[in-house]
């Protein structure tokens, strides 16, 4: 049976998702369509629905994944305690539950960059990627701080705090905001780059471009660096499993 899947945000004629899908069902003969669904506000998500009656499942990207949760009929147990939603399935009754792939595609992203010094990060941002990013740390036993320009509580760091003493602590920096991204690709975020050195990893959501800045400018003072691609792919395919439960 022929089914429509999707993806749900904001400004998202740049995504991963619709290509790497349409890949997938081409490869795998399947004769599904993926669509994107660029919606400026959530109130289009009920029109949305009503205009695409063969919907299966849905991705959720930025600026939704916590927001689109009182849109959902159930929450899967690791989303309601990550408090974001990347992954919708809509169930053959119509109700909708929500899922979050992110934290298993950066769990298997980051495990072949680990050694035993990696007992700290920081995360780069406070939105529902940073959440899932919070939730796989912990299941790893790292211990984490987030970093914020405007932090909402006092356990979270500013920019402008950042120094040598808390960088040698901090040996992983993840960045999970949006600066770099392409077309942006010249931006990165504020962070002391001259207290980077071998004993870093710089790990970026970001996809596109391969490398960004964030991650060029930590490589340059010798630190080991990976993008968001195999995360991507990763949380893909966990989505394509439970779309198919």
């Amino acid at each position: 049976m022929k089914h429509t899947f999707g993806l749900i945000g904001r400004n998202i004629s740049y995504s991963f998702s619709q290509t790497y899908f349409q890949h997938k069902f081409e490869r795998e003969n399947l004769p599904h369509t993926y669509k994107n669904f660029d919606l400026q506000n959530l109130n289009q998500f009920q029109h949305m629905r009503k205009n695409n009656t063969n919907l299966k499942g849905l991705n959720v990207t930025i600026p939704y994944k916590e927001s689109i949760i009182p849109f959902l009929d159930q929450i899967d147990e690791k989303a309601t305690l990550i408090g974001a939603v990347n992954t919708i399935k809509i169930c053959d009754d119509g109700s909708l539950k929500g899922f979050n792939t992110d934290h298993v595609g950066f769990t298997e992203s980051i495990k072949p960059y680990l050694m035993t010094h990696h007992t700290h990060a920081l995360i780069l941002g406070t939105g529902g990627a940073s959440k899932a990013i919070a939730f796989a740390l912990k299941k790893l036993n790292i211990s984490y701080c987030f970093v914020s320009r405007n932090p909402s509580n006092s356990d979270m760091l500013l920019y402008s705090e950042l120094n040598e003493k808390l960088l040698t602590k901090y040996s992983i920096i993840i960045n999970c905001t949006p600066l770099g991204t392409y077309p942006n690709i010249q931006n990165y975020p504020d962070i002391p780059f001259e207290n980077i050195n071998n004993k870093h990893l710089l790990f970026d959501l970001i996809y596109n471009p391969k490398e960004t800045k964030f991650m060029n400018l930590g490589k340059l003072n010798g630190a080991s660096v990976c993008n968001g691609m195999k995360m991507l792919e990763v949380q893909a395919e966990e989505a394509w499993h439970i779309w198919n439960l």
